[in-house]
């Protein structure tokens, strides 16, 4: 990527230098020029208690680290973003500018200097503990759940009275585990007041059934979904006027997937939940659809897994999630026009398991009632797959991370006072 826009790139930062622009002729410096890109596309991520590795939060932070910076943003592995720009707009794409890495390139080959800390902007503030404002309210689990250092941890649910006495509009979200680095996903499903699902549960205790026990069916549920995180995801933030909804006397149930890593730790997940500050005009509910239905064989390296279905009525789309594990190579979703047109509304690749990002469109899109739906995945069960745990498998749908899925979430708005099972009655009728 690099060489392709070197020369265009050379050309336009020459201009603007000449241009007269603040500091025109010097090289670019720390305060002055980088500091304002690593605030907008990496502090979310490289600030104490977050997913990277160090801090870039000070010149002192950043400056041993610049020859590495500069390799990451020039080859476009930093920020993490994987959508093809060939298909959609997303709104969360962190991605920089071909002049902003053509910043971060001069102002390393120029020894990474500090320049003037008096032409540093203020620093941006971040909420302490969270990603997204003060939370209104946290839940924790109430124990911690012992991960071992090997082996093989079944799906662990906690059940999390709310005792929300009334509605409550949820406009921001966000999954906070204590220890990311054994945590494969959480999902957090709202279980109105009434549901039968997991009543077996007891409340704050940690609950499991095994994969290949008969009453693992149990596990399974309709309940709407409040928020997934997966590792390299943000938190949910929702359009102004948009929330979902967690009904007066509802549970939140934490579905949690630990991996061991080799170190025995204790873990403890929290939620915290930001209300809607003005009036909710459209109801958010996280669908999904995938394939349970395949065999990758062992060693093929290009292995396709669709799913098809029609959206039960009209909605507006906000987001798409792929979610596979470690053979997982591609994914798009296709949405496929009365004349049978086929429109890309996102296509990534490659899909990288370390980092599940949610796609935001940066123009919500209509969707028609009946409109036909295509998730397309692809599959690298070969050797050339360095993530493969074992290329010489047979491997089908399981929970496991040496496991494969075929999952496509996608986040629609609907009017305040359709719920998930009125959204899947076709036609209005029940």
């Amino acid at each position: 990527m690099a060489v392709r826009y070197a020369g265009r790139v050379v050309v336009m930062a020459a201009v603007m230098w000449i241009a007269g622009v603040p500091g025109a002729g010097r090289a670019p410096e720390y305060y002055r020029d980088v500091a304002p890109i690593l605030e907008k596309h990496c502090q979310v991520c490289h600030r104490p208690g977050e997913i990277g590795p160090m801090p870039l939060m000070t010149y002192g932070e950043a400056r041993p680290w610049a020859r590495a910076i500069r390799e990451a943003v020039v080859r476009r592995k930093m920020p993490p973003w994987f959508a093809d720009p060939r298909f959609g707009k997303f709104s969360n794409d962190p991605s920089l500018s071909a002049a902003e890495i053509e910043t971060v390139s001069e102002w390393v080959k120029a020894g990474s200097p500090a320049g003037d800390a008096r032409e540093a902007g203020p620093a941006r503030r971040w909420s302490v503990g969270w990603s997204i404002p003060k939370p209104d309210v946290v839940l924790e689990t109430p124990r911690a759940i012992a991960i071992p250092a090997r082996g093989t941890v079944e799906y662990q649910y906690v059940v999390m009275p709310t005792g929300f006495r009334q509605d409550k509009w949820v406009a921001m979200a966000e999954v906070r585990p204590s220890e990311r680095a054994v945590v494969h996903h959480a999902v957090v499903y709202i279980r109105p007041p009434g549901s039968d699902w997991l009543r077996e549960a007891k409340p704050g205790i940690p609950y499991s059934i095994p994969e290949d026990d008969p009453r693992h069916k149990r596990l399974w549920t309709t309940s709407d979904l409040l928020l997934v995180y997966a590792p390299g995801n943000e938190p949910d933030r929702l359009p102004e006027g948009m929330a979902k909804l967690i009904p007066a006397g509802s549970d939140l149930v934490l579905q949690m997937h630990y991996t061991p890593n080799g170190k025995a730790v204790e873990e403890r997940t929290s939620i915290g939940l930001k209300y809607a500050r003005g009036p909710v005009t459209k109801r958010v509910l996280s669908l999904q659809m995938g394939n349970d239905q395949f065999v990758l064989p062992p060693g093929d390296a290009d292995v396709r897994v669709a799913a098809h279905g029609t959206l039960p009525n009209e909605a507006l789309l906000l987001s798409l999630f792929p979610h596979m594990h470690l053979r997982g190579a591609s994914f798009a979703f296709h949405y496929i026009h009365e004349d049978g047109k086929i429109e890309t509304l996102l296509y990534v690749k490659p899909y990288d398991f370390h980092w599940q990002l949610s796609y935001r469109l940066a123009q919500p899109r209509l969707l028609p009632a009946g409109a036909k739906l295509e998730w397309v995945a692809h599959f690298d069960n070969s050797a050339n797959n360095p993530q493969n745990p074992d290329p010489g498998a047979a491997v089908r749908y399981g929970e496991q991370s040496t496991e494969e899925m075929m999952i496509g979430f996608f986040d629609v708005a609907v009017a305040p006072g359709v719920d998930k099972e009125r959204f899947f009655v076709r036609g209005g009728e029940r």
